[in-house]
């Protein structure tokens, strides 16, 4: 019978001669001569054939190690990732590594505006303004940690109504906060107070609502005394943060995309006569501080993982703007923390102009 590996030699299409009753010495011979090259033939083949296999798979392992390297940040600004590197060097430094992750980067938490605040010496009773003050929290703070004399304005009715509120039920405990603490409507672009009338401005997380940016700079100028300072605390979109998902975020959180730019920000704060005295770049501080108090981080991802697996259990009992605001907020600080959000805070001095005596 003609071996499985003659038949593989033999062309494709070619007639295959009939198999002979009795074959000769010489003629099996040459036969197995024939065979066994057929066979060194194939053992050739099937080899290239392993090698092409496992440089496919090399291939394939590199491209997957590009993708990961990919995620966090550009290959050639870490002169790529290689295979070796997975599968050797790192397993060997993965505990140290995830040892290493796991020390505390002694982040700053919100406090620390209270400090830069403190750090004024402004004296009790000083007179200041919470712009956009939204249902209160923060003016009450500046009225109860410093005895500042606070007058908070909003756009929102509600947001008026439920600060007035705030204050009724915090002066159950300080009487005083009914008498430092006021709220009224206005807006960034239209503050309703008299020239040179407050020493600081309170500003957190207000501006990048905010498309006339120049003006509410210059308004806030405006109101400041001589030597007064304005602090501000507000997000701005990074690299990372991609085109397609700035657009759904800055849309659902009603962000004005150009107030979201730090070059923007700061020449309307050299246009409106303020000049920055300090800077602080966050990025994900507050959100680590907020994991190691109270595992807040953890939480917001875990409601973000189940707002976008099943939409319909909230959507139908809540609606669909709701819900897209929720997915917002929870988005909002984990892109903080991935870094496609970065915070800064900025204290600011009021410059004198040249008629100013």
């Amino acid at each position: 019978m003609v071996s499985l590996a003659t038949r593989r030699c033999v062309p494709r299409g070619a007639a295959r001669p009939s198999q002979p009753q009795v074959a000769s010495r010489s003629s099996r011979n040459d036969r197995d001569d024939g065979t066994e090259s057929c066979r060194r033939s194939d053992g050739r083949a099937q080899g290239q054939r392993r090698g092409g296999q496992a440089e496919a798979r090399r291939r394939r392992c590199r491209l997957q190690a590009s993708r990961i390297a990919h995620a966090i940040g550009p290959m050639e600004a870490r002169g790529g990732v290689e295979l070796e590197l997975f599968y050797d060097a790192y397993p060997r430094l993965e505990s140290e590594f995830q040892a290493a992750l796991d020390e505390s980067l002694q982040p700053r938490g919100p406090e620390l505006l209270y400090e830069l605040v403190g750090d004024l010496g402004l004296p009790r009773g000083a007179s200041v303004l919470d712009l956009g003050c939204g249902e209160g929290k923060h003016s009450l703070q500046l009225a109860e940690r410093f005895g500042f004399a606070v007058r908070g304005i909003d756009p929102v009715p509600r947001h008026i109504e439920l600060a007035q509120s705030a204050v009724f039920a915090a002066a159950s405990a300080n009487a005083q906060l009914v008498k430092l603490v006021r709220f009224e409507l206005g807006s960034a672009e239209a503050i309703p107070l008299g020239d040179a009338s407050v020493d600081l401005v309170w500003c957190r997380d207000v501006l990048l609502h905010v498309a006339a940016l120049a003006q509410a700079y210059a308004e806030c100028r405006r109101v400041l005394r001589d030597d007064g300072r304005m602090l501000v605390y507000q997000s701005f979109g990074t690299e990372r943060l991609e085109p397609r998902e700035a657009d759904w975020l800055w849309r659902t959180m009603r962000v004005v995309p150009a107030s979201t730019d730090p070059a923007r920000t700061e020449a309307a704060i050299a246009g409106a006569g303020l000049r920055v005295e300090k800077r602080i770049e966050l990025r994900s501080e507050w959100g680590e501080r907020a994991e190691e108090d109270d595992g807040g981080g953890t939480r917001r991802l875990l409601r973000a993982a189940r707002l976008l697996r099943a939409p319909e259990r909230y959507i139908s009992r809540f609606g669909q703007p709701t819900y897209d605001i929720m997915v917002g907020d929870a988005l909002w600080h984990i892109y903080r923390m991935i870094g496609k959000l970065s915070p800064r805070v900025y204290v600011l001095k009021r410059l004198p102009e040249a008629g100013d005596n």
